[in-house]
């Protein structure tokens, strides 16, 4: 079974931008609502990808500078990276079909 991986701004060249396979990361903090509903359909996307994705998890709280160099103004935020580039981007809660739909096409 894939583990989310928590992963610090110190981490996040090495681990999304020179990946090899799309990276879907989600931006959140444990003090937020939607984050919290988020998190099982995070968790799922990770099982069902396991080698086609990674999925990791970053603390807004605890990595503000990365927070600040994405322009990340609300969590959760979901985003795809390709290839080292951000190719798509959700703020807020969104139900597993529609988050599927947005990132799926990218895999």
């Amino acid at each position: 079974m894939a583990e989310v991986k928590y992963i610090q701004q110190t981490e996040f060249d090495a681990e999304v931008i020179d990946s090899t396979i799309p990276v879907l990361i989600d931006f959140t903090a444990v003090w937020c609502g939607p984050c919290k509903m988020v998190d099982p359909i995070i968790k799922q996307l990770a099982v069902e990808w396991d080698g086609k994705a990674k999925v990791v998890k970053c603390d807004a709280d605890q990595n503000p500078d990365l927070i600040t160099r994405l322009g990340i103004m609300g969590i959760p935020t979901i985003m795809m990276f390709k290839d080292g580039n951000m190719v798509e981007r959700i703020t807020g809660y969104k139900p597993k079909d529609q988050l599927v739909a947005k990132f799926q096409p990218h895999l």
